[in-house]
C-alpha cells in the first residue's frame, strides 16, 4: 500500500477484511452473475459491533441502501453484512425492499443473530428484480470463515478486473489493533461516493460518535476524492464495524490514540480509493492531482476533483498529450477561487506553467512524464495554504465498449 501519513501503523501482508480478530467471511456462486463466478456472501463478526456508515447521495437509492441506512441510524450497531454482486436491487419498488429484508433475515437465521443486526449491500444491474430463488438456494452454502476475506473480495466484484483489499496494524493503549477492508467499484464512480461497496472492519473498540466521525473524515479524503466517469450510483455503501476483540482501550475523540487510529483508517481508505481509480473501466493509467496554495480546503477539493473529472483532460492523459490548458480550464469552472496570474502547474516534475502562462518547457519532456501507468499533476493556486488530492484515470475507447452493452 502507499503510505500517505506519518507511519504510525504497519501494513499487513496479504491482509483482508478478516485480518482483524473476530471477523469471518465467505461467498458462493449463486448464479446471480451471468459469468457464473462467486456473487453471494456474508461478512460477519463473532459479536455485535459498533457500526458507522456512509451512503450514496443519489435520490434514487437502492433497496439495500434504504434498509441499511435505517438500521445504522436507528441502532449504530451491526454484526454482519450480507451481499450480492450482479444485481443492484435498485428501482424495484416495494418488492426490492421486501427482498432486501428477506436477505437480511435469511443471513441472520444462518448466523443465529437478530435480523436487525444484519446490513445489506448489493451491486450490479439496475431495474431488474433480484432473483430471490437463487439467493435462498445459495445462502445455506455461505459458511463464514476467518480465512474467507479474499474469497469475499472477489465475490463483490462486477466489472472490476482485480480484488481490492488492504489491512494494517497499529498500537492502541499498548495492544495491537487491526483494520482490514475491501472495496469494489470501477464504473459509475464519482463523488459523493460511487458505484462502490466498502467493508471496513476493526478489532478496536470505538465510541459510536467517534466511529462515525472517523469514517466520514476518511471517506471525505478518499472515496469522495475519486472519479472515473462522473456518474454517481444508486448503491454506494461504506460500512465500518468495530467489535473490540483486540481488548484495547475504547477510543473516543479525546483518546490519546484517536489521531493514530484516524490516520491509519485514512490511509487504508486512500489505498483502496487509489486501487479503484487505477482499475477504472477501460483505464490504463492512474491520474493523481494535487492542488496546493488554495484559499480554502473546499476550494482545493473542488479544483482537484474538477481536473480528475475532466473528460477532455482524461482523454489527453490516455494519449499522453501534455495539453495543460485543459487543466487550467477545469480549475476555472470548478468554483474554486482563482487568480489566473498566480496559478502554476507541474506535470510530474516538469513545470509547464507559471503565473498562468507557459514556462516554455519542452513538450517532449512533459510528455515523458505521462508515459507510465501513473500520471501526477500539481496545481498551485498561489492564494493560501490549503491543499487536497484527487484520483482518477484516463478515458479510453475500452470504457465506451464496456458500457455500450453492459446490460446485454
Amino acid at each position: 500500500m502507499t503510505l500517505t501519513t506519518a507511519q504510525t501503523f504497519t501494513p499487513i501482508a496479504d491482509g483482508s477484511v478478516t485480518s482483524p480478530q473476530g471477523f469471518r467471511a465467505a461467498a458462493v456462486a449463486a448464479g446471480i452473475k451471468a459469468s457464473g463466478k462467486p456473487d453471494l456472501g456474508i461478512w460477519a463478526s463473532e459479536v455485535a459491533c459498533v457500526a458507522a456508515a456512509t451512503f450514496t447521495q443519489n435520490t434514487f437509492p437502492a433497496a439495500p441502501v434504504i434498509l441499511s441506512r435505517e438500521r445504522v441510524r436507528a441502532h449504530a450497531q451491526a454484526q454482519a453484512v450480507v451481499f450480492n454482486a450482479g444485481n443492484a436491487n435498485a428501482c424495484n419498488g416495494v418488492q426490492g425492499l421486501d427482498d432486501a429484508r428477506e436477505m437480511a433475515r435469511l443471513a441472520a437465521e444462518q448466523l443465529g443473530i437478530d435480523p436487525e443486526l444484519v446490513l445489506v449491500a448489493e451491486t450490479g444491474i439496475i431495474g431488474v428484480p433480484l432473483p430471490m430463488d437463487r439467493v435462498r438456494a445459495g445462502l445455506p452454502g455461505v459458511q463464514p470463515r476467518a480465512d474467507g476475506g479474499h474469497e469475499a473480495a472477489l465475490a463483490i466484484m462486477t466489472t472490476d478486473t482485480r480484488a481490492k483489499e488492504c489491512a494494517v496494524a497499529l498500537e492502541v493503549g499498548g495492544r495491537e489493533v487491526r483494520i482490514g477492508a475491501m472495496t469494489k467499484g470501477v464504473g459509475m464512480i464519482h463523488p459523493n461516493m460511487a458505484t462502490m461497496l466498502a467493508f471496513i472492519g476493526t478489532d478496536a473498540s470505538l465510541d459510536p460518535a467517534f466511529a462515525q466521525s472517523a469514517l466520514q473524515r476518511a471517506v471525505s479524503r478518499s472515496f469522495n476524492m475519486i472519479t472515473v466517469d462522473g456518474d454517481t450510483s444508486t448503491n454506494d455503501s461504506c460500512f465500518l464495524l468495530a467489535n473490540g476483540a483486540s481488548g484495547a482501550p475504547a477510543l473516543s475523540v479525546d483518546s490519546p490514540d484517536a489521531d493514530r487510529f484516524m490516520s491509519a483508517l485514512d490511509s487504508v481508505c486512500i489505498d483502496l480509493a487509489r486501487k479503484m481509480a487505477a482499475d477504472g473501466e477501460g483505464a490504463t493509467k492512474l491520474l493523481q492531482v494535487d492542488v496546493t496554495g488554495a484559499a480554502s480546503e473546499a476550494d482545493a477539493r473542488a479544483a482537484a476533483r474538477a481536473v480528475v473529472g475532466s473528460s477532455l483532460f482524461k482523454a489527453a492523459v490516455h494519449g499522453e498529450d501534455p495539453n495543460w490548458g485543459r487543466v487550467f480550464a477545469a480549475v476555472g469552472y470548478s468554483g474554486a477561487q482563482v487568480d489566473p496570474l498566480r496559478a502554476a502547474l507541474w506535470i510530474g516534475s516538469v513545470q509547464v506553467a507559471r503565473e498562468g502562462v507557459t514556462t516554455g518547457a519542452s513538450k517532449d519532456d512533459a510528455r515523458a512524464q505521462m508515459t507510465g501507468d501513473e500520471v501526477s499533476l500539481r496545481v498551485d493556486l498561489g492564494l493560501g495554504e490549503a491543499s487536497a488530492t484527487a484520483w482518477g484515470c484516463d478515458l479510453t475507447e475500452a470504457y465506451v465498449v464496456e458500457n455500450s452493452a453492459y446490460s446485454t
